[in-house]
């Protein structure tokens, strides 16, 4: 397969965050994972990407596909994940409020 040459931009500044030559996407993320702190992803392939401990707070991840990603200890704070294929996706439970406030969904007590 042919390299080709990725950016990886913020999604509030349009600054470029990564940019290096690799042959998917998934792998220029794999390899800069700690770097992508409100990178724009929106509807990246990442399927089974091992995304374990990155930063992806205030990440645009709309319409992404992370399933069977490895998300374990990854910051997703803030991020957008809806529309997200988070299909056998791999979190800790301490992961489990940020995952659910990424997607918009709202628990409400029943009270």
């Amino acid at each position: 397969m042919a390299k080709t040459k990725f950016q990886i931009k913020n999604r509030y500044t349009g600054e470029i965050i990564v940019e290096m030559e690799a042959e998917t996407l998934k792998e220029v993320v794999e390899k800069n994972k700690a770097n992508l702190r409100g990178a724009d992803l929106w509807g990246a392939d990442l399927q089974g990407a091992n995304l374990r401990e990155a930063d992806l707070q205030e990440a645009n991840l709309w319409g992404a596909n992370l399933w069977e990603a490895n998300l374990q200890e990854v910051n997703l704070q803030g991020a957008n994940l809806r529309g997200t294929d988070l299909w056998g996706a791999k979190i800790k439970i301490t992961q489990k409020e940020d995952l659910i406030k990424s997607l918009g969904i709202i628990v409400e007590d029943e009270k």
